[in-house]
C-alpha cells in the first residue's frame, strides 16, 4: 500500500511546485520584459533494495518561454526595446553580469544609468554608465548614449552592451529573475543589435492560459491527495480483515 502512497505523495508535491511557478508567472503579468517560467516533470523509479517498485515525480530541466512580450508604446525617451533576440546587460545584485529584456531606463541620484528596478546598465566595456549631473540623456537605435547639459553640445558617454545568445551558449534563468549564460561566461557584445526607441517589451505571460493551468494543477493536487486518502482507507480495511479471527 505504501507504493500508492509514495507515488501519490510525489505527484502532489510536483503539482504544488507547478502551482507555485504558475502563480509567480501570473504575478509578473505586468512586469516589463518578463519571460514565463516553464515547469516539467518526469517519472523516475526509486533506486535501492526493496524500492524498485516505487516511482517518484522529479522536476526535469526547467526553462522559460522564449517568446517576445507585446510591445508597449510609451513615447518616453529613456524607454527602448531590444529587437529580435537581443538582451540588455545589467549588473546583478551579486555583482555578476546578467541579462534582461527590461529596457525602461532611468538615472539614479548617483548619476548612474539604471533600469527601473534599480540595476546598473552596463556599457559595451562591461562597466556601469555614468551620466553627467543635470544632463538630458538620449538613446540611439544602435545603443549609443549621448548626454546634453544645458546649451552645451551633446556628447557620447557610452554604448549599451547588447548581447545575443547562441544555441551553443543559451541563457538560463537565475533565482533573482535575471538571465545568465549557461557557461557562466559573459556573452560578447553584439554590435549588430538594434533598439526600438520609445517602446518597452511587456511580459510574455498569457494571463488566461496561466489561470486555466493553475486550475488544472489544483485539480491534479486534489486527485493526488484523494489517492493518499484511498490508500489509507484500504490499509485500514486490510488490517481489519487480517485481525478477523478464523
Amino acid at each position: 500500500m505504501d507504493r500508492l502512497i509514495y507515488t501519490a505523495m510525489t505527484g502532489a508535491s510536483a503539482a504544488s511546485a507547478r502551482q507555485s511557478v504558475l502563480a509567480n508567472n501570473l504575478a509578473n503579468v505586468a512586469t516589463n520584459g518578463f519571460r514565463a517560467e516553464l515547469s516539467t516533470y518526469r517519472a523516475v523509479p526509486v533506486r535501492g533494495d526493496g524500492s524498485t517498485t516505487r516511482v517518484m515525480a522529479l522536476e526535469a530541466t526547467p526553462g522559460f518561454l522564449d517568446k517576445p512580450g507585446t510591445p508597449q508604446h510609451t513615447g518616453r525617451a529613456m524607454d527602448a526595446m531590444a529587437t529580435n533576440n537581443s538582451w540588455f546587460t545589467v549588473q546583478g545584485k551579486d555583482g555578476t553580469e546578467a541579462y534582461t529584456r527590461n529596457g525602461s531606463l532611468d538615472v539614479n541620484s548617483a548619476g548612474t544609468l539604471i533600469t527601473n528596478t534599480g540595476l546598473p546598465i552596463l556599457s559595451d566595456g562591461g562597466a556601469p554608465i555614468a551620466v553627467p549631473a543635470g544632463a538630458t540623456v538620449t538613446l540611439g537605435v544602435d545603443g549609443v548614449i549621448t548626454a546634453k547639459v544645458g546649451t552645451q553640445p551633446a556628447t557620447g558617454i557610452g554604448r549599451l552592451k547588447l548581447v545575443t545568445p547562441t544555441a551553443e551558449d543559451p541563457l538560463k534563468r537565475g533565482d533573482d529573475g535575471l538571465f545568465r549564460s549557461t557557461s557562466g561566461d559573459p556573452l560578447p557584445n553584439d554590435t549588430t543589435a538594434r533598439l526600438q526607441l520609445g517602446e518597452i517589451e511587456g511580459s510574455n505571460v498569457n494571463a488566461i492560459e496561466t489561470m486555466v493551468s493553475m486550475i488544472q494543477a489544483a485539480r491534479q493536487f486534489e486527485s493526488q491527495t484523494k489517492l493518499m486518502t484511498t490508500a489509507e482507507s484500504d490499509d485500514k480495511a486490510a488490517s481489519q480483515l487480517l485481525n478477523i479471527q478464523g
